[in-house]
């Protein structure tokens, strides 16, 4: 029997081949489509989930709030890890992290920039899942100027993964020992190193300061239900051992800290939560949003529906040409059971065939997916194990869904009025037809709005003003590597013809270094007056070669002594201490340690403010800052001519490699620094032009097929209405009329729905675009002449063809 299905479903389905076709195409871009997006959930799903103890580890945070200053931090204090093990039994282990930023290695006579390299605690073995190819993990980090590589980190320095006992050779001076190999780390980890250093190594690392954060600390639990107990902990574990540190720096106590409306805590994130929850100051790497993750997966069910949608419309409309086959068979013996199955065999048989050229082109497409995301997903045998048993499901699921009102509604025709001729041809089942048209392009539309405003967000953050200029500088990244030389190279490339500025400083609006000090208005230290800005040292060269703007008072001077202790705020700062005119008037610098009358201060003047300038993503706010005059050669910056850019950067390699030969000049352009901080935000636009062409595609091919259908059970009437006299615009507006009232109707039902969701995901911008009416317009516009182009197509065809072929047989 079941046999028989399949041989009769195949031939009813080659019988009617472009009905056929259009099906198994739409279903075919929707799962294909349906599948990416799935690869895409899934790993970004997966993060830290490699970790065989990932349900009982955790990340401490901090959150300072000082004034109207409020901070949250994925970094703690430095002899926390040890107190939380030595204080709380159901705490197995912590282990600490600190990113060690760019560090050069050699490699034969020259140098790599790695910028993977990491300081960890001996006990990150015990707490991630860091399997060892060669060395002990109990004792390889356990000693200073140790370091445990990874498996193509090995090959890449030594040809080998048999690296212990061999020596890498850091910035040409410290020299580490290998004590291990561990396997390259999944790509789904919140940190991604390739050089795992001893933190014996890093003698702050045995700092006793409560009030300072900068390690990422991690706590593996006994038993992962102790979490909310370890929390609860936090505060008297901070008056017991942050207590006497805070008198001694801000000269009062927690109680009376938190009195004056400012706080101090710590809390904890789940391990397998950081990438898709947390954006805290210090993370190890850029993470997602879960926004995106609900987004796409809304995204992948929606063009699914619509693909079951056109099958859906094209079998119901094709009714009227099932019903005497229906009645045929009922006459014959067969009962409506037997009929549904044929129905759903049909249904299923599509399916099938659509899933097998959704996972060809899924497995074709997914390297320039892999691209376009930034993702790096494979197709192992791991994730076959659960993406054949899922497609299989798909098929059955989608299959009877798709087939199921068809099934149902057909098998129900009585078969003395369906060989009476008494249904009514082509009109059975309109309702829901329309019904399911409005559906398709209610989504293409809700996708169309979207896309607009995700790109008109995009194109705002690429014109806004930022308050400096970011065209045509280059950032020298690794200047520090000079030392004593960096002011000698600094000058000699200010020399050159195609310079125009040269800044030295490791703060810059693009850079990830920042710092943070508090500073009070005046000589009370009153918290609730207190300042708790970036505070950035600077030259006197920084804001010319920035393009920054003085509103008033003036910049740093080489000549006067005087700036030793002078600093320039911005807007926001000068506001926040409310000075009607800030230029020459004292703040106060904390310096930590204890001083009779309060805490140990430097006082500062203010020679002048900068306006406002965005130094953090367009997401957020712009903060107070406080520059201050000092040397910093963390990075150099230069203001370079739009001529013969690649002349001037040969002449610059030269001057660096004159200076320090053997290493490699790290740079890039502050612009490339700029789009590289939004490019989550481009890449989900990309995303989402695709996806919505995808769903349009879709949409237009059921719609192509209800087109052709009507167009052919019209053909007698438009036969007639052409002798009658009727032109092809009278014809294919007759033909278009009704499609497009749907497709307008979708308009009205989708724009303010998009509207809101749009708005939504702009609050997560401080600085956004207004969705003016006419994104609103322009999507509808868009929308209507797609669907009239693609209905034109077959009303053109039926009009122009010869009346008298059509009414021949009358």
């Amino acid at each position: 029997m079941f046999k028989n299905y399949i041989k009769t479903a195949y031939r009813s389905l080659y019988k009617n081949k472009g009905f056929t076709a259009i099906n198994i195409l739409g279903l075919a871009l929707g799962l294909a489509t349906c599948l990416l997006i799935v690869f895409y959930v899934v790993d970004e799903l997966s993060y830290d989930r490699y970790n065989t103890k990932a349900n009982r580890i955790y990340r401490v945070n901090e959150d300072l709030k000082l004034g109207e200053n409020n901070v949250q931090y994925a970094v703690a204090m430095p002899p926390l890890a040890k107190t939380l093990k030595a204080e709380y039994p159901y705490v197995e282990d912590a282990t600490r992290i600190k990113a060690a930023g760019t560090t050069h290695v050699k490699k034969g006579n020259g140098n790599i920039v790695e910028n993977k390299v990491g300081f960890v605690d001996a006990s990150i073995f015990n707490v991630f899942t860091l399997p060892m190819i060669s060395g002990d993990p109990k004792t390889a980090l356990l000693e200073p100027n140790t370091v445990v590589l990874t498996e193509s980190t090995a090959k890449k320095y030594f040809n080998t993964t048999n690296a212990v006992g061999k020596t890498i050779v850091f910035n040409d001076k410290e020299n580490f020992k290998v004590t291990g190999v561990i396997n390259d780390l999944p790509k789904q980890s919140h940190f991604n190193f390739d050089f795992f250093v001893s933190l014996e190594s890093f003698p702050d690392s045995r700092s006793n300061e409560w009030l300072r954060s900068d390690y990422n600390t991690y706590v593996l639990l006994k038993d992962a239900k102790d979490h909310s107990k370890l929390a609860a902990s936090f505060p008297a574990l901070l008056q017991k051992f942050s207590g006497a540190q805070m008198q001694s720096e801000l000269g009062m106590s927690i109680a009376q800290f938190e009195k004056g409306g400012s706080h101090f805590r710590m809390n904890l994130t789940a391990l397998t939560d950081i990438h898709l929850t947390s954006n805290r100051s210090g993370e190890l790497g850029p993470n997602s949003t879960t926004q995106y993750v609900y987004i796409f997966s809304a995204i992948a069910i929606f063009i699914l529906l619509i693909a079951c949608v056109n099958f859906m419309n094209l079998s119901t409309a094709r009714s009227s040409n099932r019903a005497k086959e229906v009645g045929v068979r009922k006459v014959m013996g067969s009962s409506r059971k037997h009929l549904i199955f044929q129905f759903l065999a049909e249904s299923i048989l599509i399916t099938f065939v659509a899933t097998i050229i959704a996972i060809i082109a899924a497995a074709i497409l997914l390297p320039f997916f892999n691209q376009l995301s930034g993702k790096e997903i494979v197709l192992t045998l791991n994730s076959l194990k659960w993406l054949v048993p899922s497609l299989l499901a798909i098929v059955l699921v989608i299959g009877s869904l798709a087939g199921s009102y068809p099934a149902f509604f057909l098998s129900a025709f009585q078969p003395i009025d369906v060989l009476k001729g008494k249904l009514s041809a082509g009109f059975k089942g309109g309702g829901l037809r329309s019904f399911l048209v409005v559906f398709q392009f209610f989504v293409s539309i809700l996708l169309i709005i979207g896309t607009l405003v995700i790109y008109n967000q995009l194109n705002f953050i690429q014109t806004k003003n930022l308050g400096y200029n970011r065209n045509q500088v280059l950032v020298v990244k690794n200047s520090g590597e000079l030392n004593q030389q960096a002011k000698v190279f600094k000058q000699e490339l200010a020399e050159l013809p195609g310079v125009k500025e040269a800044t030295m400083t490791g703060f810059l609006p693009t850079n990830g270094w920042r710092n943070t000090r508090i500073y009070f208005k005046d000589a009370t230290y009153d918290q609730k007056k207190s300042l708790f800005p970036q505070s950035w040292e600077v030259d006197a060269d920084y804001i010319p070669t920035m393009d920054m703007k003085i509103a008033a008072g003036r910049n740093f001077s080489k000549e006067m002594q005087t700036d030793s202790s002078a600093v320039i705020i911005n807007e926001a700062a000068a506001k926040f201490l409310g000075f009607a005119d800030p230029v020459g008037k004292t703040i106060y610098q904390s310096l930590g340690g204890d001083r009779k009358g309060g805490p140990n201060v430097k006082e500062c003047h203010i020679v002048g403010v900068v306006k406002d300038f965005h130094f953090n993503s367009l997401r957020e706010k712009i903060e107070p800052i406080v520059l201050t005059y000092g040397q910093n050669a963390g990075a150099l910056a230069i203001r370079v001519s739009a001529a013969n850019i690649t002349a001037l950067m040969a002449q610059i390699k030269d001057k660096w490699n004159s200076l320090s030969p053997g290493v490699q000049i790290d740079y890039s352009f502050m612009d490339q620094d700029f789009d590289a901080s939004y490019r989550s935000e481009q890449r989900i636009g990309q995303i989402f032009v695709i996806f919505t062409s995808l769903a349009i595609i879709i949409a237009c091919l059921g719609l192509f097929g209800l087109a052709a259908y009507a167009a052919e059970q019209r053909i007698k009437e438009i036969g007639i209405r052409k002798v009658l006299g009727a032109n092809v615009t009278v014809i294919v507006g007759m033909l278009s009329k009704d499609f497009i009232k749907l497709v307008c109707i979708a308009i009205i039902t989708a724009s303010p729905i998009a509207w809101y969701a749009m708005n939504k995901w702009l609050q997560d911008f401080a600085y956004r675009v207004t969705i003016h009416w006419w994104v609103i317009a322009s999507a509808a516009v868009g929308a209507l002449v797609i669907a009239f182009v693609t209905i034109s197509f077959q009303s053109v065809k039926a009009a122009l063809a010869n009346p008298v072929n059509s009414l021949r047989s009358e």
